[in-house]
C-alpha cells in the first residue's frame, strides 16, 4: 500500500494553496474550501501556466488528459495531483519526483455499478434483441436467460465490484469475487482458469495495470463456459478484441461492453457488427449526479490538505 501523506506534504501552515481546475464550476467550489484556497483555470487546450498559477501546489486535470510535457518544468511546486475519475493509468508512472497521485475512488461507484447491472440484465433477457425486433415490426417471442440463479464472477473487488455483487445478489444471483490478492472472501486471480468455466456471467471492473492489460485473452475466453456473458466496465485493453470477436462470431459467447480498444470505436469497426454484444459509448460512470460527486472528492481532498490530515485515495508516491 502507498504510504500515508499528510496535508502538511503538500502545504505549509498558513500558506495559500494554489490550485489548477480545468473549469470555472470547479474553481467557484474549490476557493470556497477555505479563504486559503486560490484556484486557477487551465484547460486541456492551455499551455503551461503563468503567474501566480505557476505555483500550484494541486492540480485537478480534466477528464480525459494525461500528463503535458512542460509539467516538470511549468509547475516546480506540485505536490498533488487530484484526478476527478477512478482511473489512473494516463498519470500513473508518468508524475514528477515528489507528486502524490489521488484518485476519486467512490465517486462513480453507484453510476458504473448501476451500468453493470443494467447491462447483465439486459443482456441475460435478451433486451438488445428485442429491442431490433421492435425496431423492425415484428413479434419475436422467445425464451431467455435469467439473472435469478446465474453464477456471476466478479473480478475485481473494489467499491464497485462489491456494489455490483450485492445488487445482483439481491436479485437472486450467486457473486463470486477474484482480485490480485487472495483474502477472505476473495478468490486470487491465478484462481481464474478454475473458475471461469463454472460463471455464467463474467464481470470485469480492474484497474489498468501491466497485468491486468490483454488479461481477458484468447486463453481467458476459451474457459468461459458456453453462452456466457462477458460485461466490461473496466478499459478496452483489458480485453483482447480480436479474441472477443473470434468468440462473437462463432456464437460461442456474448458480452456487454461500456469500453473498447480502440476507443472511441472507428467507423466500419467490426465490433459495431458483432453478434451477441451490447455495446455504449463509455458512459457507465457518467449521469446527472456525477460531476457533484467528482467535486466533493476534490473538495473533501483539499480540505484534508488544509486541516493537515492523511490524504485520501492515494494510488502513489513519486
Amino acid at each position: 500500500m502507498p504510504p500515508e501523506i499528510r496535508g502538511s506534504q503538500v502545504v505549509g501552515p498558513g500558506e495559500t494553496l494554489h490550485v489548477l481546475v480545468p473549469s470555472a464550476g470547479l474553481a467557484d467550489a474549490v476557493e470556497a474550501v477555505a479563504p486559503r484556497v486560490r484556484a486557477h483555470r487551465l484547460a486541456p487546450s492551455d499551455g503551461p501556466p503563468s503567474g501566480e498559477a505557476a505555483r500550484a501546489q494541486v492540480w485537478v486535470p480534466a477528464a480525459g488528459t494525461g500528463v503535458p510535457e512542460w509539467l516538470p518544468d511549468a509547475l516546480p511546486r506540485l505536490r498533488l495531483v487530484q484526478l476527478q475519475s477512478a482511473g489512473a493509468e494516463r498519470f500513473a508512472g508518468r508524475l514528477p519526483a515528489g507528486v502524490v497521485l489521488c484518485n476519486a475512488r467512490g465517486a462513480h461507484t453507484p453510476a458504473t455499478a448501476e451500468w453493470v447491472v443494467t447491462a447483465v440484465l439486459a443482456a441475460q433477457r435478451g433486451i438488445p434483441d428485442l429491442v431490433r425486433e421492435q425496431d423492425a415490426g415484428r413479434w419475436s417471442p422467445g425464451t431467455y436467460r435469467s439473472v435469478v440463479g446465474a453464477r456471476v464472477l466478479v473480478v475485481g473487488a473494489g467499491d464497485i465490484g462489491r456494489a455490483v455483487g450485492r445488487v445482483l445478489a439481491d436479485l437472486g444471483a450467486e457473486p463470486t469475487y477474484a482480485a490480485r490478492t487472495a483474502r477472505e472472501g476473495v478468490h486470487g486471480t491465478d484462481e481464474l482458469p478454475r473458475l471461469l468455466p463454472d460463471a455464467d456471467v463474467v464481470v470485469v471492473l480492474v484497474p489498468v495495470t501491466e497485468e491486468t492489460t490483454g488479461l481477458v485473452d484468447a486463453a481467458f475466453l476459451a474457459a468461459m463456459a458456453d453462452g456466457a456473458l462477458l460485461v466490461n466496465a473496466a478499459r478496452g485493453v483489458v480485453v483482447d478484441t480480436d479474441a472477443l470477436l473470434a468468440e462473437l462470431r462463432a456464437g460461442r459467447l456474448r458480452a456487454a461492453l461500456d469500453v473498447t480498444d480502440p476507443e472511441p470505436l472507428p467507423a466500419g469497426h467490426p465490433l459495431w457488427s458483432a453478434p451477441g454484444l451490447l455495446l455504449t459509448p463509455h458512459i457507465a460512470g457518467t449521469v446527472p449526479q456525477s460531476e457533484a460527486r467528482a467535486t466533493a472528492a476534490v473538495t473533501d481532498q483539499l480540505a484534508r490538505v488544509l486541516a493537515d490530515e492523511p490524504l485520501a485515495n492515494v494510488v502513489d508516491v513519486y
